[in-house]
């Protein structure tokens, strides 16, 4: 009988939460694959880390495959990798949108897709997609990037009925502010339009403030590998007690109160 937790692959390990993700899961006894899209320059201690384009098909395939001609199997695949970007909506071009879709959307349906195979052969498996607060709340000025994680928030949710006759069982872990690079590698919008200038120079602020109050990446680590390990998987895991407060009020307070004090917080006119 197998002793350890088993085999656990984490997309967008070389920083950040991935990185503090695969040193958790790591640390529970499971032996950890991690990808990064360009080889890692200082990977963690026992982390297997292979290159990955989440937006590629054939890297996808080929990582897939030599994680199981190493492993055998996998266990547990988290979809951690992931891009932000920030600025009004009306000031990314179609083409923009797509490539953010691509990478936060369809890179986590090209991994899963490719895991899914192997997890019915084993006969049980999960699934942990990162999402965000910004997955079920409005989010001005990461409109787009709010887009895609609402995406993979009804995709996770649907997904967990199709596979439970298979054995897997699907979770989102749902993160607030973080400490971690994310704000210092938000892509900028490829068409800035001047009228919205002043509110984004206002939300850069409140973001840069909301991050240094938030919580280390190691919280959303081990929101991860409860979700993992839970015997009875929930559909979503607030990570840290912002999110948990957001996710709260999100669900029990009238919309227009809701909207008056995100408002306030972000500083934005009524």
């Amino acid at each position: 009988m197998n002793k350890t937790p088993g085999v656990a692959l984490v997309t967008g390990a070389s920083s950040g939460i991935g990185r503090a993700t695969a040193d958790a899961l790591l640390g529970a006894g499971f032996r950890v694959f991690g990808t990064s899209r360009r080889a890692a320059s200082r990977p963690s201690a026992g982390v297997t880390m292979l290159t990955c384009d989440v937006t590629d098909d054939a890297s996808v395939a080929t990582m897939v495959d030599d994680v199981l001609a190493k492993a055998g199997r996998i266990d547990l695949l988290v979809n951690n990798a992931g891009m932000g970007l920030f600025g009004g909506a009306e000031e990314s071009s179609t083409a923009q949108a797509k490539a953010l879709f691509d990478v936060n959307v369809f890179g986590v349906l090209r991994v899963t897709n490719a895991v899914l195979p192997a997890m019915r052969r084993q006969g049980k498996g999960r699934i942990v997609n990162l999402s965000s607060v910004q997955g079920f709340i409005p989010a001005p000025y990461f409109a787009l990037y709010s887009a895609t994680k609402h995406a993979i928030e009804g995709y996770s949710e649907s997904l967990d009925y199709e596979l439970r006759p298979f054995g897997i069982r699907v979770s989102l872990v749902e993160p607030a502010y973080t400490r971690t690079a994310f704000e210092d590698n938000l892509a900028a919008p490829d068409r800035s339009l001047e009228i919205y200038d002043s509110a984004r120079a206002g939300m850069t602020v409140s973001v840069r403030k909301s991050m240094e109050k938030g919580d280390a990446p190691e919280v959303v680590a081990n929101t991860v590998l409860a979700a993992a390990t839970d015997p009875a998987p929930k559909k979503r895991y607030a990570a840290g007690k912002m999110a948990r407060q957001i996710s709260f009020l999100r669900r029990f307070v009238p919309a227009p109160a809701f909207d008056k004090s995100l408002r306030k917080q972000l500083g934005l006119p009524a």
